[in-house]
């Protein structure tokens, strides 16, 4: 579904990709990881065309989709939960899921989506006439999950949504990350908790220095060698 071939990226005269190619197969779940400074974000942003490819091609679908403008990827049927959850704070709960589909071909589904967002998230329910700034960080990126899902995006990015969570938390995030890959969702992921991403992955790619340093399938992934890698050891 997602293709990237030999793409370079980076900011301004800082080139921070060095020909990354990867694939992300339609209907799997995909897991970048890396330390910090591999370029993973950067590789999402690339992506979503928050900073400009200068070599290589991005591919959807066979198409190409470097040069499309950020706020145009929902005619893509793409969607981003980026890292630090980046919910309107101002607004409430239920005000942050409209927005999620607030692109035209959307609206009309929106009281149905919201019903699913809730029964996915129940606690967004409770909360859903609560300022978004009010929330919990566990809270929070439900919200910004839920929010991701209200356009029903065949391709969703999900940048770092574990960080800084409690580990019931956690918990509950990846149940629920099973169950969207279970049900067909193309997800690209990537996370700082090697043993979970390799867990609910069917692919993972390891990224050093801005380069792809590991291309396996999750089951043939050992976390031994995943970790020596990754702490360059």
């Amino acid at each position: 579904m997602l293709e990237l071939d030999q793409v370079r990226a980076g900011y301004g005269a800082i080139n921070v990709l060095w020909d990354v190619s990867l694939k992300a197969e339609a209907g799997k779940l995909t897991t970048i990881i890396g330390p910090n400074g591999a370029g993973k974000t950067t590789l999402l942003r690339a992506i979503m065309g928050l900073v400009p490819v200068t070599a290589g091609e991005i591919r959807l679908n066979g198409e190409r989709l470097n040069g499309t403008p950020t706020w145009e990827m929902a005619d893509h049927s793409i969607a981003m939960i980026p890292e630090g959850r980046m919910v309107f704070r101002d607004m409430s709960v239920e005000e942050n899921l409209i927005m999620g589909a607030f692109h035209k071909s959307h609206r009309q589904h929106v009281k149905r989506r919201l019903e699913e967002a809730y029964e996915m998230f129940p606690r967004l329910r409770e909360r859903r006439t609560q300022l978004a700034g009010s929330l919990s960080g566990g809270e929070a990126q439900m919200l910004a999950m839920a929010r991701g899902l209200m356009s029903d995006p065949r391709l969703l990015i999900i940048d770092e949504p574990s960080l800084g969570l409690a580990p019931l938390i956690v918990n509950e995030l990846f149940e629920i990350l099973e169950r969207l890959k279970a049900g067909g969702r193309t997800i690209v992921l990537v996370e700082q908790n090697t043993e979970r991403a390799v867990a609910v992955a069917d692919h993972v790619y390891l990224m050093q220095s801005g380069r792809v340093a590991l291309s396996q399938s999750a089951s043939e992934v050992k976390l031994q060698h995943l970790h020596d890698l990754y702490f360059a050891r």
